[in-house]
């Protein structure tokens, strides 16, 4: 990167909003092995965004509970500890999400396909014992991010770069790569670097695209997660090529890409999260 575009870039990280305090103590709480049930539903609870959006998503018909819930204590009486914690990660990450960009970045394509990516990371981190599930799936939530910095401060450059993608059927990364001097690789590590995220989040996000550079568990279950959403066509984040696996992840995974989506099972319930998901987030 010259000196100029380095600049830019991180001109337009800046300009990005903070990561929300709500979310960050959920992550530390999840870290935390003696974290119990009710200190994640005091943090949700203090912020009465996050508490209204999950309710609402509680109260959906998707999950047609019995009977109104009308307190995060009483939903993760339903629904587990697990669920309300992924459920308020995801529904307060992407609220910093700008709604609209003059680039025709769909948002919301991108969102289900950010979603699912998280989803599937988090379940393929689970054969690891020394793999953090959700560390995988905040790493697959945010691994696109990058782009929706491109959308909003660089929208000609980035609607130009995702209409000879899909034209060329080029990987968008190497498109921007070579359009702009830089992918959304690394400006999404250097958003991430701002929300002080952990060195290893940050390598996931930058690397996601050259996982042989960054070889281990995490690494492989965000590359082969985000593989599975396109292929799947589980939203669409402006690139339309899907990579097979590499050696070395197929064989900590278990197979190919397609005998890595074979054992997964039926993925369809973890798209349908995603939509509703998204949904909330919209205000529909």
């Amino acid at each position: 990167m010259s000196p100029e575009l380095e600049q830019k870039l991180a001109a337009a990280v800046e300009k990005m909003p903070a990561f929300p305090k709500s979310v960050q103590k959920i992550l530390e709480l999840t870290r935390d092995s003696n974290c119990e049930p009710k200190d994640l539903v005091q943090v949700i609870e203090k912020d009465p965004v996050i508490t209204v959006k999950v309710l609402k998503v509680l109260n959906s018909a998707y999950y047609s509970l019995p009977k109104k819930i009308t307190s995060i204590n009483q939903s993760v009486v339903y629904l587990g500890f697990n669920t309300i914690k992924n459920m308020a990660l995801s529904i307060t990450a992407i609220g910093i999400l700008p709604k609209r960009n003059e680039a025709g970045f769909d948002v919301q394509q991108y969102l289900l396909h950010s979603l699912t990516t998280a989803a599937i990371a988090k379940k393929l981190a689970e054969r690891f014992d020394d793999t953090d599930p959700m560390d995988s799936y905040i790493a697959g939530l945010l691994h696109d991010f990058g782009k929706v910095v491109f959308a909003q401060f660089m929208p000609e450059e980035f609607k130009t770069a995702l209409e000879e993608s899909r034209q060329s059927a080029t990987p968008l990364h190497r498109v921007l790569h070579r359009s702009i001097g830089a992918d959304h690789t690394v400006v999404g590590s250097m958003l991430a670097e701002k929300w002080q995220f952990s060195p290893h989040l940050i390598a996931a996000i930058r690397h996601h695209h050259s996982p042989l550079l960054n070889d281990g568990n995490l690494m492989a279950c965000v590359f082969a997660a985000n593989e599975i959403s396109k292929k799947m066509e589980f939203g669409f984040s402006g690139n339309p090529c899907v990579e097979e696996l590499p050696s070395t992840l197929a064989a900590r995974l278990g197979g190919s890409l397609d005998e890595v989506i074979a054992s997964l099972g039926d993925l369809t319930p973890l798209y349908d999260e995603a939509k509703l998901y998204s949904q909330v987030e919209n205000g529909e």
